[in-house]
């Protein structure tokens, strides 16, 4: 009797703290929204009243902001970056992973520089890149955010890119090389199909990431016509007065989407996230 009834007590106390940390991760998004139907006034005075709710906070973020452009800016921003960056850590990776160095010091080297990344906290490089991008005269324009977005992403592609490879069986490329499969062949009809729950996974985490990503935007963009949607919430922050309403729509309007994509993606990233954690 004890034996049958202590894994289904385990399941139960698991179900439970599942649900609750999905509770505690969600309820900042569903606090955002319920504010957002609330009068700026009401939020800052009594934010737990909930009597009077409306939509002008909403109606005042699509008169006010040009949303299709941000999300214009920041689609594109998101697609030349991301591609760039993964496909960058996926030739590095494979390149690690499969080919053989001469010196295996300099693999592992090459290896720790792409992920030393990881231990360097990025806004620390806030200032050197907006010098560097004055000296090349790229302020103010896409490319100014398209080169950190590839470079800060490139030490977790590497990371995850390379412990999928490592897990993917060699007999598969070995038999694409004996039907006189060459390089280009062998990585883009054998590996990269393979690979697909990794790529998604960088992908969509990288897509969030860009959406979300403030600091390199607030300073490297200058021209209104390049805001991204990650800028729409400070729109409503004035020098004396801040529009809370506002704020708490345009950003649960910058959320929804990031919710969505993610929803319909997630067994792709799990898939990404766990391969290679349980060996038969």
């Amino acid at each position: 009797m004890t034996t049958k009834r202590r894994p289904r007590r385990g399941v139960v106390i698991a179900s439970i703290a599942a649900y609750l940390i999905t509770f505690l991760i969600l309820f900042p998004v569903l606090w955002i929204s319920l504010l957002s139907f609330q009068e700026s006034g009401q939020i800052s005075t009594r934010p737990f009243s909930f009597d009077t709710l409306t939509l002008e906070n909403y109606v005042t973020t699509f008169t006010t902001l040009p949303l299709l452009r941000m999300y214009a800016n920041t689609l594109l921003l998101a697609v030349v970056s991301v591609t760039l960056g993964a496909l960058i850590s996926f030739m590095a990776s494979y390149a690690l992973v499969r080919m053989v160095f001469r010196r295996r010091r300099l693999q592992s080297a090459w290896r720790l520089y792409l992920l030393a990344g990881l231990a360097v906290p990025v806004y620390i490089l806030l200032f050197p890149i907006y010098r560097i991008d004055l000296l090349l005269g790229l302020y103010g324009t896409y490319a100014s955010l398209i080169v950190p977005y590839v470079a800060v992403s490139i030490p977790f592609n590497t990371l995850l890119f390379t412990g999928f490879l490592r897990e993917l069986p060699t007999e598969l490329e070995e038999s694409a090389i004996i039907d006189g499969a060459g390089l280009w062949r062998l990585v883009t009809g054998v590996i990269v199909p393979l690979s697909r729950p990794a790529i998604a996974t960088v992908l969509i985490f990288n897509v969030v990431y860009v959406f979300n990503e403030f600091p390199f935007a607030s300073i490297l963009i200058n021209n209104p016509s390049l805001t991204t949607v990650s800028l729409a919430v400070s729109q409503f922050q004035g020098q004396y007065t801040v529009n809370y309403g506002g704020m708490m729509a345009a950003a649960t309007i910058v959320l929804i989407p990031q919710l969505i994509i993610y929803a319909i993606f997630q067994r792709q990233v799990m898939a990404g996230m766990t391969v290679g954690a349980v060996k038969g």
